[in-house]
């Protein structure tokens, strides 16, 4: 039986679907693009933060993150009108913007709307492919303000070593008990790099 092709493949899916979104205009994270829709995103890092240096001024990104349209999530298939997508990048914007030690202008980012059946396919296609340091080692980025919900919570290792979200920061000095350091988060950090280094 020979060897052949099949382009509906899980894998071939998942290459494809990275290719495309690679041919995505990079812009600043600090620019005013207007984009509508739902769909992925990927944060790419280019400041001189040791820690990140395997990745700075690399096509491998630092985080990657999904819109979904209102109403998705409960089964719908949502407003695809609505520019969730550019509303979450801006989010992101503001939590660099408030970390004490990080830049904004040292980010930038790709987007891609999507059809919303393939949204979760494609974020996962993503993270499998680059393994990005805020997905899958430094969590707690792409957290949200749960309110007084969080002072039951530890303080995410990204909050750890990038304090400055207001509402991240109350729980941490209430507590003031959490295991967590900026040290081990770094050190963290190095071990993710050895394991996923950088081609």
């Amino acid at each position: 039986m020979p060897d052949l092709w099949d382009p509906l493949t899980y894998e071939t899916l998942m290459a494809g679907t990275v290719a495309h979104f690679e041919k995505q205009e990079l812009e600043p994270l600090a620019s005013n693009v207007i984009f509508k829709g739902p769909g992925i995103y990927a944060l790419y890092y280019k400041g001189g933060i040791p820690e990140y240096r395997p990745i700075a001024n690399r096509k491998c990104p630092i985080y990657i993150g999904k819109a979904v349209p209102p109403g998705a999530r409960k089964g719908g298939e949502g407003d695809v009108n609505v520019a969730v997508l550019q509303r979450r990048i801006r989010e992101h914007a503001r939590s660099i913007t408030a970390a004490k030690n990080l830049e904004l202008n040292d980010f930038s980012f790709r987007a891609l709307a999507i059809v919303p059946v393939w949204i979760v396919f494609a974020e996962q296609a993503l993270i499998k492919q680059y393994h990005p340091v805020w997905n899958t080692c430094l969590e707690g980025f792409g957290k949200h303000n749960q309110g007084i919900n969080r002072l039951a919570t530890k303080p995410s290792w990204w909050d750890t070593l990038h304090p400055g979200r207001s509402w991240a920061a109350q729980p941490m000095l209430q507590r003031g008990q959490d295991d967590r350091t900026e040290a081990k988060a770094k050190r963290l950090i190095r071990t993710h790099f050895r394991k996923h280094p950088i081609s």
